[in-house]
């Protein structure tokens, strides 16, 4: 995407600057042609992964290339094909991939072995890049490598789609983007392939991306964004930013003659949001999308890791505490199920079916707890965060409403005090699946450990990364109060947590990422007590922190 004779097209939220003359092809590029699990055009040169179609997963067209990577012997892990280029000419190569668990990372090939994927960006697509010129008319290998990193677990399954240059789909025209067109530009340093951005939506997910550039050298490349609340995010995998050590790299992202974001001296990597059109919108569950006050993260510009954790932990302490009583009425406004059947009874997350029916409803306020002797007579406030963790009734976390949930009297008492986790063997389980048992053993953790139903981890996830934040001026002495508390808290203020209850709550935020039921809920939250949930407005924040 380098500055030159080069035709840019429009293509999913980011340019593909392709050659003027000569044009090289990638046959089959967006894999919708297969016999049985092969890929026309396409040879897998190694044991070490399996291919199939897929159509769940797809960047373009009706299917992409589901690949299942079960091998940590990188020599065994090629896809490719042959193509030819011409001698003197200039070609952009690309491909688009997918991670699901982030165990494993794609590096493209042409003539050779270029740039890498952040195998940290989960369940989203993003495009892998290099700029080719060829030394002689000839045919090249062109595909990928897949490498295992740190959480590889034997298999894992990445999907692969839209390679370019690809003759066989038509770009838009350029200029047929509808609503809010951005442009980006980049002036690597001395160490280009170290440099990735990432511009991620209200929800987290990516919606355009970039990175295996090449030093020194200038790139331009636009995006097409719809109305709404963004947060743009540059990324230097060494740690040093691109200015000023090693070469003079800079860059900046403008919508007509605003200046969204811009810099050149950072660390790891560098958040800013952005706002586009009208994106404000209200907290009443009825399909909006609420957002933050403008500004509310303002001072996290060019902050990752601890430092982004105090900065947040700065911005959302001192709430007003509203007292425990208060979250019944927090509950009866709040707490209503306008999402899966929409009867407005009160959403138990411990009972909640997301599916179907729910084995029983609790009308809000008449079925409050009251005493319980099974699950169904009532419902009560769950501290997903026990209050015996914290030291028992102390405020503000007792009433604190970001981790109080409304469930069932009966299976809230059956999780007690007991850390979440997942189940190996279950000793109770709930009418919607909830699981209390003894811990699977990929949690390296051995003891009881309580399971919700996938639907709400992410929401637990994020509201314990919102209790290390919001408390981390006192959660470090909080490790020893109860057995329990030690088994999930470190004693330190800025991990909080042991590391398998990291790499769990990660996994569950990634699996299960933010509802619309969450941002609704944060919103209400929000005009409750005056603080917000940081991970439901900004989910990229967790792993820029974790």
């Amino acid at each position: 995407m380098s500055h030159g004779t080069c035709k840019k097209y429009m293509l999913a939220s980011s340019l593909l600057c392709l050659a003027s003359s000569a044009l090289a092809n990638v046959s089959n590029a967006d894999f919708e042609s297969w016999s049985a699990n092969t890929p026309a055009s396409w040879s897998t040169i190694d044991s070490g992964i399996s291919l199939s179609a897929n159509t769940n997963v797809v960047y373009s067209g009706n299917y992409s290339a589901q690949v299942v990577v079960n091998t940590g012997t990188q020599s065994n892990t090629d896809l490719q094909q042959l193509v030819e280029v011409v001698a003197g000419e200039s070609y952009e190569f690309s491909a688009w991939v997918y991670h699901t668990e982030g165990g494993v990372k794609a590096r493209l090939v042409v003539d050779g072995y270029q740039g890498y994927s952040n195998s940290a960006l989960t369940n989203q697509w993003q495009q892998i890049s290099y700029q080719y010129t060829a030394p002689a008319t000839t045919s090249i290998n062109v595909g990928l490598r897949f490498y295992d990193v740190t959480g590889f677990d034997g298999s894992e399954v990445v999907y692969v789609d839209n390679f370019a240059p690809n003759t066989g789909s038509t770009p838009p025209p350029t200029g047929s983007c509808a609503d809010n067109q951005v442009s980006f530009t980049l002036t690597t340093d001395n160490y280009g392939e170290e440099t990735s951005w990432q511009i991620t939506n209200s929800q987290g997910s990516a919606v355009a991306s970039g990175g295996s550039y090449a030093a020194n050298t200038q790139y331009s490349e636009q995006a097409c964004l719809t109305d709404g609340d963004y947060t743009f995010t540059i990324f230097d995998s060494y740690g040093d930013g691109i200015c000023c050590s090693y070469g003079n790299g800079s860059y900046n992202l403008s919508f007509g003659q605003t200046v969204l974001a811009s810099g050149a001296s950072f660390q790891s990597s560098e958040a800013t949001p952005f706002s586009l059109g009208d994106s404000s919108g209200g907290g009443d569950g009825g399909g909006t999308t609420p957002t933050e006050p403008t500004g509310y993260y303002v001072t996290t510009q060019g902050l990752s890791g601890y430092a982004l954790k105090t900065e947040l932990y700065n911005i959302i302490k001192g709430h007003n505490s509203q007292g425990y009583s208060a979250i019944w009425s927090f509950y009866d406004v709040a707490s209503r199920d306008k999402y899966f059947e929409s009867d407005n009874s009160i959403l138990d997350r411990y009972s909640e079916n997301p599916a179907g029916q729910d084995s029983y409803n609790y009308v809000a306020v008449s079925d409050q707890c009251g005493t319980y002797n099974s699950e169904a007579d009532c419902y009560n406030r769950e501290h997903s965060f026990p209050k015996s963790w914290f030291g028992g009734k102390v405020e503000p976390m007792n009433s604190d409403v970001h981790h109080i949930f409304a469930t069932d009297g009966y299976v809230n008492s059956k999780r007690s005090n007991y850390p979440f986790g997942e189940v190996a063997s279950a000793s109770y389980t709930s009418s919607n699946g909830s699981k209390l048992g003894s811990a699977a053993s990929s949690l390296n953790y051995s003891g009881t450990v309580f399971e919700p139903i996938d639907e709400f981890k992410g929401d637990f996830a994020r509201a314990y990364f919102y209790m290390a934040t919001r408390y981390e001026n006192v959660i470090g002495s909080w490790q020893n109060n109860t057995t329990y508390s030690n088994a999930v808290l470190n004693g330190s203020s800025n991990q909080v947590f042991e590391s398998w209850v990291v790499a769990m709550l990660l996994k569950w935020h990634n699996e299960d990422p933010v509802s619309q039921l969450e941002l609704d809920r944060n919103q209400a939250a929000y005009e409750h007590q005056g603080n917000r949930n940081p991970f439901v407005d900004h989910p990229e924040f967790v792993e820029m922190i974790w």
